[in-house]
C-alpha cells in the first residue's frame, strides 16, 4: 500500500487513463513538398551580404580619404556628410546606382513674381524629340569688322611649358539684337525672326542645360524684330582674355568689306576686340525668315595661304577635387581625351553652345583653351595649360549634338512665340521641378530625377508682363514683367559663362 500511495495522482486511476480510437474529423493532409522560391527570395542573403561589403567599403574609403586631407578639409567633408545624412533621412533615399543629389536649390537668373502668368510650358522630353531636316544652307548678307591672325605658339603649350594668363584691356561690344544698327536696318527690307547666335544656341541646345537661364523675346506685329555667379563670371573674364591673347596682336588684321558696326567714332578702334560679325538668312519654311548675327573670334592662314575663320573658347579649372578629381596639371598632356570627356560630363551644355555658335557662323575651326587657377584659391590669377582643335561638325558628332533636333526645338519657340499677342517676353528655365524617374521600375531607391521643362509666360495688356524661364538641371518656365524683363539682357546666356562642376561639390 505504501507504495501505490500516490498512484492515483499520477495516472494510477482509470480516470487518467487514454483510450486509442480512430477521429476521421480531425484528419488533414499535410503538403511537404518544397515551396518555388522567387530569384530574390534564393539570394536575399548573398543580396544582403554585399550591399553590407559595399556599405563597409564605403566607410573605410572615406575614412582612408579623411586621414589624407587636411585638417580643414576633413571639417567640410565631415559637414558635407553631415548634410548628405539629413538629406538622404529627410527624402527616405539612398544614394545609389551613382546618382548624385542636389543638397541645394539652385536660384532662378531672374525673380519670379506671383502675379506672372504662365503661357506655355514645354519639357525637355518632347523637345528633345522633335527634328526638322528641311533647313537650307544660309546666304550671308552682311559681314563687318576686323579680325586678327592666330597665334600658332598656342599650340605647342603644354603643362610644361604654361603661359601666364595676360589681362587684355580691350573693349568687347555685347549688343542686344534690338540695339543692332544693322539688324534695324535689315529689318525695314526682309525677315521677321531676328537674333544673335548666342541666343539661338542657347534655345538650340536647351535640353543640355543645367543653370538657370533666360532670354528676352519681343513680339511685335509687321516686320520688325565659387558660387555659380562667380564662377560664370570668372569664366566670362577667362573666355574675353584668352580670346584675345592667342592672336597675333600688332600685325595686319583680315579686315570685311563693311567696319564694326558698333565702334563709334570717338573711340579709339586700337582697343577694340578682334571680332567679326557675320549676318546670315535661313528660310525655315515658307513663313519664317531667319536672320542671325553670328561671330568670328580669329583668322588662320593655311600652308597654301588659305583663309579658316575659328571661335576661340575656353575652358577653366577651379578646383580639381570639385571635378571628379581630374587635375589637369598632371592629366591634361598624358590624358587630354579624359580631361574632354570630364568638362562634357560637367559642362555638356557650353561645349554644345560653342559647338553650335561654330556651326552657325560659318567657322571651320573651333579653337579650345585650357586655363587653370594659379592656386585654387586665388580665381584672379590664371595660367592657359594647353588647347586643342575641333572642326565643328565632327566635334558635333562626338558630343552627340543633333542639328536637326536644334533647328526642331527653334522652330517649335519661335511658332509658339508667334502666336503670342504684343508684348515683350521672357524665356526662363525654372531650376528646381522634379520629376519621377522613368526608370523606378529598373533601379530602386534612385534619388528623384530633375524635371526638365520650359515655361512660357506672357504678357497682357494692363497687366505685369510675362516670362520664359531656363536654367536649372531640373524645369524650365517663361516668365514675364515689364520691368525686370526691361532690366534683363538677352545676352546673359552669353555673357554669363555656365560653368558647373560635379552637383555633388557644387558650392551653390
Amino acid at each position: 500500500m505504501p507504495l501505490y500511495k500516490y498512484s492515483s495522482q499520477f495516472g494510477g486511476g482509470s480516470q487518467y487513463a487514454y483510450f486509442h480510437e480512430e477521429d476521421e474529423t480531425s484528419f488533414q493532409l499535410v503538403d511537404t513538398a518544397k515551396t518555388q522560391k522567387t530569384a530574390y527570395q534564393r539570394n536575399r542573403m548573398r543580396f544582403a551580404q554585399r550591399n553590407l561589403r559595399r556599405d563597409k567599403d564605403r566607410r573605410n574609403l572615406t575614412q582612408f580619404n579623411m586621414q589624407t586631407l587636411p585638417k580643414s578639409a576633413k571639417q567640410k567633408e565631415r559637414d558635407r556628410m553631415r548634410l548628405q545624412k539629413k538629406f538622404q533621412k529627410q527624402f527616405g533615399v539612398r544614394q545609389k546606382w551613382d546618382q548624385k543629389s542636389q543638397l541645394k536649390p539652385r536660384d532662378s537668373s531672374v525673380e519670379v513674381r506671383s502675379d506672372w502668368e504662365v503661357k506655355e510650358e514645354m519639357d525637355f522630353p518632347r523637345l528633345m524629340k522633335m527634328r526638322y531636316l528641311e533647313v537650307e544652307d544660309p546666304t550671308d548678307i552682311e559681314c563687318c569688322g576686323a579680325l586678327e591672325h592666330y597665334d600658332k605658339a598656342f599650340d605647342r603649350v603644354t603643362t610644361r611649358n604654361e603661359k601666364q594668363l595676360k589681362s587684355i584691356k580691350r573693349i568687347f561690344h555685347t549688343v542686344t539684337t534690338t540695339d543692332d544698327p544693322v539688324i534695324r536696318k535689315l529689318a525695314k527690307t526682309q525677315g521677321n525672326v531676328f537674333a544673335t547666335d548666342a541666343i539661338l544656341a542657347t534655345l538650340m541646345c536647351c535640353t543640355r542645360s543645367v543653370n538657370s537661364w533666360d532670354i528676352i523675346v519681343q513680339r511685335d506685329e509687321g516686320n520688325s524684330f565659387n558660387s555659380p555667379r562667380n564662377l560664370a563670371m570668372e569664366a566670362t573674364y577667362i573666355n574675353h582674355n584668352f580670346s584675345q591673347q592667342c592672336l597675333r596682336v600688332g600685325g595686319e588684321r583680315y579686315k570685311f568689306p563693311t567696319s564694326n558696326p558698333f565702334v563709334e567714332e570717338d573711340t579709339d578702334k586700337g582697343e577694340v576686340a578682334s571680332v567679326a560679325y557675320r549676318y546670315r538668312h535661313w528660310k525655315l519654311g515658307d513663313d519664317i525668315d531667319l536672320i542671325v548675327r553670328c561671330e568670328h573670334d580669329g583668322v588662320m592662314t593655311g600652308a597654301n595661304g588659305e583663309v579658316s575663320f575659328i571661335n576661340v573658347k575656353t575652358l577653366n579649372e577651379w578646383d580639381s577635387r570639385h571635378c571628379n578629381g581630374v587635375d589637369w596639371r598632371q592629366k591634361l598632356d598624358s590624358q587630354r581625351g579624359a580631361v574632354l570627356a570630364t568638362e562634357l560630363k560637367n559642362n555638356s551644355y557650353k561645349l554644345a553652345r560653342w559647338t553650335c555658335c561654330a556651326m552657325l557662323a560659318g567657322s571651320e575651326y573651333l579653337k579650345l583653351g585650357y586655363v587653370s587657377r594659379y592656386h585654387a584659391k586665388d580665381s584672379a590669377r590664371h595660367v592657359v595649360l594647353g588647347t586643342q582643335q575641333f572642326k565643328p561638325n565632327e566635334f558635333a558628332s562626338q558630343i552627340n549634338l543633333s542639328m536637326e533636333n536644334a533647328w526642331g526645338i527653334l522652330r517649335c519657340v519661335i511658332d509658339i512665340c508667334r502666336k503670342l499677342d504684343e508684348g515683350k517676353y521672357l524665356i526662363l528655365k525654372d531650376p528646381n521641378k522634379k520629376k519621377k524617374p522613368k526608370e523606378w521600375a529598373e533601379l530602386r531607391l534612385v534619388p528623384p530625377v530633375l524635371r526638365q521643362q520650359l515655361l512660357l509666360v506672357g504678357q497682357r495688356p494692363g497687366n505685369q508682363g510675362a516670362c520664359w524661364d531656363s536654367r536649372g538641371r531640373r524645369a524650365k518656365r517663361l516668365i514675364h514683367s515689364g520691368d525686370t524683363a526691361d532690366a534683363t539682357s538677352a545676352e546673359h546666356a552669353k555673357n554669363t559663362e555656365e560653368h558647373v562642376q560635379n552637383p555633388e561639390w557644387q558650392p551653390v
